[in-house]
């Protein structure tokens, strides 16, 4: 029965390991992309009161739109927020940097801290994952 058990448990792994490799493909296929873990700390947002101004991308802010600003990821990177209190989370865009407030490590749009319930606080713990393109 040892014998058994020992040639039965690699091949168990091997075929689990298979699956977890199936399943991955099976996401990515319907659009889920992988994400990397970057960051924790203090997220706050700004409102409707920079409408219209230009982003360090150069575009113009739209508090309606999903989009961040962080101080060194590329623009156009897709950042997963997760308000680690309640466990909501968002995909935004970084299209500006900052924040400029210390001890902040993301500024997200008004329209993002309503979905994650950051605005009536105005800040809170967040966790961030970048979106891996694939």
């Amino acid at each position: 029965m040892r014998a058994f058990s020992a040639m039965l448990m690699p091949l168990l792994l091997t075929v689990s390991a298979a699956a977890q490799e199936v399943e991955i493909a099976d996401d990515s296929a319907i659009g889920i992309d992988a994400e990397t873990e970057i960051d924790g700390g203090m997220a706050s947002y700004y409102g409707s009161e920079l409408a219209g101004n230009r982003t360090a991308s150069g575009e113009r802010f739209d508090p309606s739109q999903f989009t961040a600003a962080h101080r060194s990821l590329p623009f156009g990177s897709k950042v997963r927020v997760t308000n680690t209190s309640n466990g909501d989370s968002v995909i935004v865009r970084i299209n500006d940097r900052g924040p400029f407030s210390r001890g902040r490590v993301i500024d997200v749009s008004q329209a993002a801290a309503r979905e994650i319930g950051l605005q009536r606080s105005g800040i809170a713990r967040v966790k961030l994952a970048l979106l891996n393109d694939d």
